[in-house]
């Protein structure tokens, strides 16, 4: 995960961790949890040994907690340790948090304190943060946009030392939406049954995970792409006969972003291979398939699908929809895209 200008990133924290490279305060705050959960955990399983941690190791959990408590508790020295770790859980629960500059401006160096402030967004501007950067680690756990998932996966994926079709990652991240946890437990689940080294393919995950490698949203885009009425036909059937793991207000989502960028291509100057990849935020493997897209479909008729989207994304929701089904309401859509 990269960092922005000021700011120390991930794989920077993660790595002097690794290194014994302690700092007194790591304030984690931000959208994506995930990024937070890794370092709490890391920092709670393995600065201190198993001995260290029954005297040393203390968890609080913002709604239980305050900032004088969490003070007295940063203010002691350890016991037979080089280290005290305090961990705070869901400190965007306490009331105040900022009045812990008092403590922050004149941390205890033997003291390791960790404020996990997870969904929430800072004011970088107040002093209490500006110590906290000036002192320790403040850190900002931002979330990955949607169409750089299957990027972030193929690079996870790499530092396991395994590698992941491009298909593939599409597939998990489709299947899976954006919940990092979800999709890094997966793997997990994953790679325990395959050699280290080993190309993760559409097929392993099929097998492996569930999802379909054949009928999902990723190839009724490309069925739809090349107005494959039949092929659209086979996979909106198989969604309706299993619709939850395939419902239209998931359906919907990624269709609008397939048929948005295939309306975009008509308005780029440059169409390269290299340079539609870039604007439409995909990977070059995918571009011929937009590119076929964008060809099948006229500008006017592209701007007229995004309407029936937002139309089918309100009966799916159920306004002005008469009890109709998913299965049913995708066959109208999907109809109303190829006709």
């Amino acid at each position: 995960m990269a960092a922005r200008k000021n700011e120390v990133s991930f794989e920077q924290i993660l790595s002097d961790l690794k290194k014994q490279i302690y700092r007194p305060v790591y304030f984690l705050y931000g959208e994506e949890a995930y990024f937070i959960d890794v370092i709490s955990d890391y920092i709670e399983k393995n600065v201190l040994s198993e001995t260290e941690k029954e005297f040393n190791q203390t968890v609080l959990y913002g709604k239980d907690t305050n900032v004088p408590t969490i003070i007295s508790y940063a203010r002691r020295y350890p016991m037979m340790s080089n280290y005290q770790v305090i961990i705070v859980k869901e400190a965007q629960e306490i009331s105040g948090i900022e009045e812990l500059e008092i403590y922050v401006a004149n941390p205890v160096p033997s003291t390791i304190l960790v404020l996990g402030f997870k969904y929430e967004k800072i004011d970088g501007r107040k002093a209490f943060y500006k110590t906290v950067q000036k002192v320790g680690i403040l850190f900002n756990s931002s979330r990955i946009y949607d169409d750089k998932i299957p990027e972030w996966i193929a690079s996870y994926v790499h530092v396991k030392n395994y590698s992941i079709t491009p298909k593939a990652a599409t597939l998990l991240n489709e299947f899976l939406g954006n919940d990092l946890s979800k999709i890094v437990n997966e793997i997990g689940k994953l790679i325990i049954n395959i050699p280290q080294g080993q190309s993760i393919t559409e097929e392993l995950i099929e097998q492996n995970i569930g999802i379909s490698k054949d009928f999902n949203v990723f190839e009724l885009q490309k069925a739809l792409g090349r107005k494959d009425v039949f092929r659209a036909n086979q996979i909106i059937n198989y969604f309706g006969a299993n619709p939850r793991e395939n419902p239209l207000v998931k359906v919907i989502p990624m269709l609008y972003g397939y048929f948005s960028k295939l309306l975009m291509i008509h308005y780029l100057a440059d169409k390269s291979r290299n340079s539609l990849a870039a604007a439409l935020s995909i990977n070059p493997f995918f571009v011929s398939d937009y590119q076929t897209g964008a060809n099948n479909f006229a500008r006017g008729k592209l701007i007229s699908i995004i309407s029936i989207l937002s139309e089918y994304d309100l009966k799916a929701k159920g306004v002005d929809n008469n009890l109709a089904t998913d299965g049913e309401l995708m066959k109208e859509m999907i109809y109303k895209i190829l006709h």
